[in-house]
Parts: structure tokens; C-alpha cells; sequence
């Protein structure tokens, strides 16, 4: 054992292969998105486009729709109603950028019917930027000079980070689900695009997957090492 940043069988056992898993969904997202980048919807309707027409279907009003730099960037922020849209969405008529915008919509939607787990998240953002980023290396601290109390407070701290990425399961699954609903219900594609939007918020949703198992497997190793080094 050579401490918790250096390689040990826990590591080895449970982090590399949720990190191998995390480097594969990120090649999926990014190869399935530049595969239906280059697939035109037979109405089209652009990426904002679907956008508007999801709100409008939703009785939403007061959100505004914006075009951000970069690529993959697409966001909703909660805070001042704003869904933003990289420049390979916004203005495109492609399935992926159709299947981008209405999952992020999906978003606007939850928080207009104050879906829980999307509040509950919101609630954690503070608690995952504290508990990723000084969690560990209060662990590590704790370990180091044997101090149980700092060692405790460094895994709860990064516990809660964890349950940040537990939640964010169901938000990103329920916002893909309300899409492609609403998507199916107002004819905006075909059933042979909706497919292709499919298997882009599927790629998509590996990435949080990935990254929920990663931060759990490495609360697990923490707990483990923990509980070793108290034998």
C-alpha cells in the first residue's frame, strides 16, 4: 500500500476499471454526437428551434434561450432561466443537436414542475465542490498523522460529494425521458430519428454513469484504506 494517491489493490480493484469505464463514455458521447451531427431532421428544425417548441408545449415562459461558446457545453441554469446551447446545437438541424437541446430543455421542464431530485441537487452543489476538493486530502491529512477525527471529516466531506453525482442519475434519465416524450408527442421526428436521439442521450448518460461509479469506487477505497490503517 503506498497511501491513497499511489497504487494499491483497491485502486487497482475498484477505481481502474470505473476509470477505463469513464474514458470509453467519453469516446462514445463524443463519437455517437459527431455521428448524428452529420444527420439532417427531415422537418429542419434546429437545435433552438426544439428548444422553444418543448417550453411552448410545456406552458414554460419565462426561460430564455442562449447560444455559448464551445462544443458540448449545453447547460440549463437554474438560477437566472437560462438554457444555453453551444454553437453545434443552437442553430443546427442535425439529430444530435435536436436530442442535445430537448434533453437540456428536459431541465427547464423539471424545474418549472419543482421535480425533487433536481432541487436536491441544486441543494448539493456547494457540498460536492467542498467534499471533491478538500474531502480527500483531509483524509489523506488524517491518515498521515493519524488524526481519526480529520480522517472522518475528510470521507463525510467527500461522501457528500458522491451523493451529488448518486443524484444526478435520476435528473439526467428523467430529463432524457421528458425529451424524447415530448419529442414522440408533437411529431418533431421521425421514429427513425428519434432512434438516433436515443442512442446520443444514451451516450450522453454513460458519461454520468461513469462518473457516479468513479466517485463511489473511490469513497469505497478511502473507507477501505481507513479502516486498514486502523487495524
Amino acid at each position: 500500500m503506498y497511501g491513497f494517491y499511489g497504487i494499491d489493490q483497491y485502486f487497482l480493484i475498484l477505481v481502474v476499471p470505473a476509470l477505463l469505464l469513464s474514458l470509453w463514455a467519453q469516446f462514445k458521447v463524443k463519437s455517437t454526437f459527431a455521428k448524428y451531427s452529420k444527420v439532417r431532421c427531415s422537418s429542419g428544425i434546429s437545435g433552438a428551434q426544439a428548444a422553444q417548441l418543448l417550453l411552448q408545449a410545456n406552458s414554460i415562459s419565462n426561460v430564455s434561450i442562449e447560444n455559448v461558446a464551445g462544443s458540448l457545453t449545453d447547460h440549463y441554469d437554474p438560477s437566472h432561466h437560462k438554457l444555453r446551447l453551444s454553437q453545434p446545437v443552437y442553430g443546427q438541424a442535425t439529430i444530435a443537436a435536436v436530442g442535445v437541446a430537448a434533453h437540456e430543455t428536459g431541465h427547464a421542464i423539471q424545474h418549472a414542475r419543482g421535480y425533487g431530485p433536481l432541487a436536491l441537487r441544486s441543494v448539493l452543489v456547494p457540498v460536492a465542490n467542498i467534499g471533491s476538493s478538500i474531502g480527500p486530502w483531509l483524509a489523506v491529512i488524517g491518515m498521515a498523522m493519524s488524526f481519526d477525527f480529520l480522517l472522518n471529516i475528510g470521507i463525510m466531506l467527500f461522501a457528500g460529494a458522491v451523493a451529488f453525482y448518486l443524484i444526478t442519475l435520476p435528473v439526467e434519465f428523467n430529463a432524457s425521458s421528458r425529451a424524447l416524450a415530448i419529442l414522440s408527442q408533437n411529431n418533431v421526428l421521425s421514429n427513425e430519428e428519434l432512434q438516433g436521439v436515443r442512442k446520443v442521450l444514451s451516450a450522453a448518460a454513460m458519461t454520468y454513469v461513469a462518473s457516479a461509479l468513479t466517485a463511489l469506487m473511490s469513497l469505497v477505497r478511502l473507507i477501505l484504506l481507513s479502516q486498514r490503517r486502523r487495524r
